[in-house]
């Protein structure tokens, strides 16, 4: 973890340093201009670094959060940054080529006065994008077919909220807002995929309160993610869901009945998780190979070590769709689908985009949803 750290803070350093060098230096602002650029890049990033680390304190959560937000969100403004400035600086080496050795100086000095402005502007532009993005949450519709789905369920439809992030940037008001829009598509039974939480639970209990108005006729169900292994109170945070009435499958399953016919909804922890808290899928799919499955794990990448246990549909969170572009290519070397529909493995796999954000609240080619999941027997 220290090394992980110390090459974080490098590479956070050395781009630092890079966009200084692009945005205040290579311009050759007048000397204020130097110091206020200058000033605004090293309180942005170390803010983003304290932020990052945990370290906003003081006050309540709500004190913190508008900081935090601003904060995180300048990582994403420096990511557009660096890519805007790279491809300007190729236009900067192809104008120092082709002009004579004594215009040089003027000239280049010339284009980076243009094109920092420009950056600055389309970053910003970008960013605050898609923070607006990020704050609306969508209901999306698919539908899974399944011959092995008993005939009362046929219709049931499953919403999949994951990746709520609960805890530092995301608030109650957020909560509320996705436990409304849950609601309001008045699903039969409502799974939480993980990471609902992102956050120590004695400073963040509050944030996840509005859960306990989740509404199905068939129940709430929930699942660890690797943030809920990341914050230190795992054991904490699932005591505090079961009191909200969630339940938690703790590499359990439970039988959902319609009538004469059942189900099997199965949950297993994240593969971050240790001790008590290790995924155990044999346990949690032990069985259940002769009912319909739905399957509750946070990494759609669970599904290459549930092959051949009677998984019918696993549903997962975990990849945000890679929330900020252009992370979404990097997704496939964790992970074996970015989202959408697959079948990995031989289990069909449903992946949602997720209804929160890690870090920035900024998503940006990867719009949050809360998938709505009709099953129909076919």
């Amino acid at each position: 973890m220290l090394l992980f750290l110390l090459i974080a803070l490098t590479v956070v350093g050395l781009l630092t340093l890079w966009l200084h060098r692009r945005l205040v230096v290579a311009p050759g602002w007048a000397t204020p201009w130097r110091y206020a650029g200058s000033l605004a890049l090293v309180l942005l990033t170390a803010l983003a670094v304290v932020t990052a680390a945990g370290g906003l304190r003081w006050g309540t959560a709500e004190d913190t959060r508008p900081v935090a937000a601003v904060a995180l969100s300048w990582l994403v403004v420096a990511l557009y940054l660096s890519l805007i400035l790279a491809s300007t600086q190729i236009g900067a080496v192809v104008l120092w080529l082709v002009t004579p050795r004594e215009d040089r100086a003027p000239r280049l000095r010339r284009f980076n006065r243009a094109t920092a402005p420009v950056a600055v502007i389309a970053a910003l532009g970008a960013t605050a994008y898609g923070a607006v993005a990020a704050a609306d949450p969508t209901v999306t519709r698919t539908t899974h077919t399944s011959g092995a789905l008993p005939a009362a369920f046929d219709g049931t439809t499953v919403a999949l909220v994951t990746d709520l992030h609960a805890g530092v940037v995301h608030g109650p008001d957020f909560a509320r807002k996705v436990v409304d829009r849950v609601n309001a598509a008045k699903p039969d039974l409502i799974v939480l995929s993980g990471d609902v939480v992102d956050a120590p639970f004695e400073r963040h209990r509050a944030e996840i309160a509005p859960l306990a108005d989740l509404e199905a006729p068939l129940g709430v169900v929930a699942v660890t993610g690797n943030h809920e292994m990341y914050t230190g109170s795992t054991a904490e945070w699932l005591a505090e869901w079961d009191r909200l009435g969630i339940t938690v499958l703790s590499n359990t399953s439970q039988v959902v009945t319609r009538g004469a016919d059942s189900i099997r909804v199965a949950g297993v922890h994240d593969r971050e998780g240790t001790g008590d808290f290790a995924p155990d899928p044999a346990r949690a799919l032990d069985g259940t190979s002769d009912a319909f499955t739905l399957y509750v794990a946070h990494q759609p990448a669970m599904a290459e070590v549930s092959s051949d246990r009677g998984v019918d549909l696993q549903l997962s969170g975990h990849t945000h769709g890679g929330q900020v572009w252009p992370f979404g290519l990097l997704v496939p070397l964790q992970q074996p689908m970015v989202e959408g529909f697959a079948v990995v493995d031989g289990v069909p796999v449903i992946t949602s985009r997720g209804a929160g954000t890690w870090g920035p609240p900024v998503r940006i080619a990867a719009a949050p949803e809360i998938p709505l999941i009709t099953l129909k027997r076919g």
